[in-house]
């Protein structure tokens, strides 16, 4: 047996072993980084952490720092009051304004987990706050960024574009965006019906609380009065709102890092509020990092092995090209659930020239296909968005939201890529 299918015998091992006794999953990814790393690649400690995602780390740790700092300190409960006045209180509204603004953001140039990193949290908050499914609200975030992360000045379009032109093939930015937005807003649609969100009609002022009992515009009021400044803004929420802007504005305009902005933001507010910051550093979600963490530090181990470039290439070397560009739209996109969008499209779009070279499958729709494929999948709570809105979200039994991401995304997974191969590749054959 190879080295590259033994790493992916022990990554099936993780994902059974994981699901069936329980055992978290990002723990035994570590074992099996160290186990496969060792044993089977000649991996030294220092180059199987060399793939441990330290950014990721920090942008989990720094959200999820300053987030719980906003909702110990009320923050996130007068923001949320303020996205249903901004909807006139309809809260049927809320996942789509939430879809829209992230949209918006990748759209003029946010990264998307940066995107989903500053609307995440307050998305999950005011799931929880009108009774709306947190999968949903999650996806629509997640699609929101996916929707315009395409657009000609769009990190995700400008790289795609980049390297359609460095391998001169053909290429067309406005396809390659509307692909990615029709994809996305329709799959948005689906998860709206099926998660619920046609049942959130006609509930306008009359909302639904954590458990789930209604509490109408008197019953806010009157527990306003059990919580005495719950809707003024004290100096206290006035300094996260400021923070949550400075984020906006420090990974938007100024471009850095959005953890390590997030985690100085927090020690700034602890400063000045040390008793509730206190309380803030365990709502740290530490189970998801270690989680993610772990899963991701493992497929750093199989690209160094080059498990990842060994399945490619017995891809491209199909001599049936429907075939081959159907099997690089899923290895896109089963890559991209637990690694990189951008990495797996910097290294599929190159090993798709040979065959588009043929003339037989068209450029502008497979490389549409394979850059929606690759991304589409990002709700899996394996990759970081899907991560941010695990870690995001509130008063939910993270176990079971971390299984619903993962079903999700498997049937992303599944479906996705061989849809938009059908949609956007087959009609290009010739």
């Amino acid at each position: 047996m190879s080295a590259e299918l033994i790493s992916i015998v022990v990554l099936v091992a993780v994902f059974v072993i994981a699901t069936t006794r329980s055992v978290n999953m990002g723990a035994l990814s570590f074992a099996a980084a160290f186990g496969v790393g060792e044993l089977v690649a000649g991996l030294d400690a220092e180059g199987i952490f060399g793939g441990f995602p330290g950014d990721l780390f920090v942008v989990l740790v720094g959200i999820t720092y300053l987030f719980a700092i906003a909702r110990a300190n009320g923050t996130t409960d007068w923001l949320v009051a303020a996205s249903l006045r901004v909807v006139g209180g309809r809260v049927v509204l809320i996942p789509w304004v939430m879809f829209a603004v992230t949209g918006l953001l990748t759209a003029i140039g946010a990264v998307s987990p940066a995107a989903v990193a500053i609307v995440a949290p307050i998305a999950l908050s005011s799931a929880a706050r009108h009774g709306i499914s947190p999968l949903l609200m999650g996806a629509m975030v997640v699609h929101g960024a996916q929707g315009g992360g395409f657009s000609p000045i769009s990190i995700y379009g400008s790289i795609v574009n980049g390297i359609v032109a460095r391998e001169d093939l053909p290429g067309s930015p406005l396809v390659l965006f509307l692909g990615s937005l029709v994809v996305n807003l329709l799959i948005a649609a689906i998860v709206f019906v099926v998660c619920g969100g046609l049942k959130l009609s006609g509930r306008d002022t009359e909302v639904m609380s954590a458990d789930n009992s209604a509490v109408s515009r008197a019953g806010s009021a009157s527990q306003e009065k059990e919580s005495p400044g719950k809707g003024r803004l004290s100096p206290q929420r006035t300094a996260t709102l400021v923070a949550l802007v400075a984020l906006v504005v420090a990974v938007l305009v100024f471009d850095l890092d959005a953890g390590l902005t997030a985690i100085t933001l927090a020690v700034v507010l602890s400063i000045f509020w040390p008793d509730v910051s206190r309380k803030a550093v365990g709502s740290i979600t530490w189970p998801t990092v270690l989680l993610i963490c772990g899963v991701l530090t493992y497929v750093s181990v199989l690209e160094e092995m080059g498990t990842i470039d060994w399945a490619g290439r017995g891809v491209s070397g199909i001599g049936v090209p429907l075939l081959a560009a159907l099997l690089l739209c899923y290895i896109g996109a089963i890559v991209s659930a637990f690694a990189s969008s951008v990495g797996i499209m910097g290294a599929l779009i190159p090993l798709a020239v040979p065959f588009l070279a043929q003339g037989h499958i068209g450029a502008i729709g497979m490389i549409t296909a394979l850059s929606v494929s690759a991304t589409v999948v990002d709700v899996s709570p394996f990759s970081t968005n899907g991560a941010l809105v695990l870690a995001a979200a509130p008063d939910v039994d993270r176990d079971r939201f971390f299984r619903q991401l993962m079903v999700y995304g498997g049937i992303v997974v599944a479906v996705v890529p061989a849809v938009v191969w059908l949609a956007m590749v087959v009609p290009g054959f010739g």
